[in-house]
């Protein structure tokens, strides 16, 4: 493709071959990245210590969202500001798969509870490096009118990954330390044909001033002079905190929630119908919103779908609505990750820092998804129990679907 200078919009459609390659890396980071959260840390954590095992999975998953906090906007800060041989954006894509990797390998071995803790949070900071990398390769190199497809290619694979991930962990290779090598390779595999064959497009204007300052400075985006950019990153957040608080435990749930005599088993039923509706609108939502030109009503529909899940947990919590509701949230959960996605590139303040604000908006999506975890410990430990836990599932989503309404700049 024609090499488009970074501070303009794009027009060139990218070719299949860069959707393929870019879809398939994102199978592998969700896999290496979902199916520790959904299946390995809980399990580790329980042949650890099985009495303060929600205790220690949410400390852990809150201290990888810290991580991710801090990592996610200065990675973008200085992937805009890298200048090198191999371009911005794909340094910091390699060192993240790197990181990422690693980390993976390491938590394997470890007899601890810390030493997880430890290890998880750099599988955070590989996430959040190479993530600064990959989302402004969007907004520098795909059309507005094609980032909804694109962004079925980020999301698309995301239920797909965790589904393979869980039947290769939990039927095929069960040793826990076998299991995090083999997420480890998939990630380094999955991702090579994407990272080798990245060009970047050339970064326009003056380069950004590199100082502890003008880093620091960065990291505000003013909600007053950038209301839509704000508002996007508060429906974003509400969603996946909804969506985390009704998804991090399911496999506690089934276990001492419902005592179901295979959780293992059920989860990945539940995933399947999960992956079957994610699939579905997570490309159908993408290729409509394009097609229409309309973001918002795309992703108020679809926070207002994975609420509608929350409800019949909170109503009827068995396995069999459990099922359904999985069905409701793949819907909503497939579709809303395309769209918004597509919705927040915008929505950028500037050209020349794309890294770094969707570094910021990105927080909206990791961090949740890491932080949650303690909050739905508390929930459950100490407010009621499962259904308590899901009710504010739905209260949060819901609160999302409202909130993506006041987006002006978008339609």
């Amino acid at each position: 493709m024609t090499v488009t200078e970074a501070t303009t919009e794009p027009t060139e459609r990218v070719p299949t071959g860069w959707t393929a390659r870019f879809s398939l890396l994102w199978f592998g980071f969700w896999m290496a990245w979902l199916v520790p959260v959904q299946l390995v840390l809980p399990n580790q954590f329980a042949a650890l210590d099985s009495a303060h095992k929600v205790r220690d999975f949410g400390i852990a998953n809150g201290a990888a969202g810290v991580v991710a906090l801090i990592a996610l906007p200065v990675a973008g800060a200085l992937c805009d500001r890298t200048r090198s041989r191999w371009g911005r954006r794909r340094v910091w894509m390699a060192a993240g798969v790197t990181v990422l990797a690693l980390s993976l390998a390491a938590l394997g071995p470890q007899r601890s509870w810390t030493g997880v803790l430890v290890c998880w949070m750099f599988a955070s900071l590989g996430f959040s490096i190479a993530s600064a990398g990959l989302f402004a390769a969007v907004a520098d190199q795909v059309p507005a009118a094609q980032r909804g497809i694109i962004s079925g290619a980020i999301f698309g694979p995301q239920a797909l990954g965790l589904l393979v991930g869980l039947i290769l962990l939990a039927v095929v290779i069960t040793g826990t330390a076998s299991g995090y090598l083999v997420l480890a390779a998939a990630v380094v595999l999955l991702s090579v044909p994407f990272v080798l064959r990245y060009r970047d497009s050339a970064p326009g204007g003056a380069p950004l001033p590199l100082s502890l300052g003008a880093l620091t400075e960065a990291m505000w985006v003013s909600p007053r002079a950038y209301p839509d950019f704000a508002w996007a990153f508060g429906g974003r957040v509400a969603v996946n905190v909804g969506n985390a608080l009704g998804t991090t435990y399911l496999l506690y749930f089934f276990t001492n929630g419902l005592h179901l005599k295979n959780p293992d088993t059920a989860l990945l039923d539940v995933t399947a119908i999960y992956l079957v509706f994610t699939l579905i609108t997570t490309y159908g939502g993408g290729v409509l919103s394009d097609a229409s030109g309309r973001r918002r009503v795309f992703v108020a529909l679809a926070s207002a779908l994975q609420g509608t899940a929350a409800v019949l947990l909170v109503i009827w919590p068995s396995f069999s609505t459990t099922m359904i509701a999985g069905g409701f949230l793949g819907a909503g959960y497939g579709a809303f990750l395309s769209v918004d996605q597509a919705l927040v590139t915008q929505v950028l303040p500037d050209a020349q820092s794309r890294a770094k604000d969707l570094g910021i908006m990105n927080i909206g999506t990791n961090v949740p998804q890491a932080l949650a975890p303690v909050a739905a410990a508390l929930i459950i430990d100490q407010l009621g129990g499962y259904r308590v836990l899901f009710a504010f599932a739905g209260l949060f989503t819901f609160l999302g679907a409202t909130m993506v309404y006041r987006i002006r700049s978008v339609r």
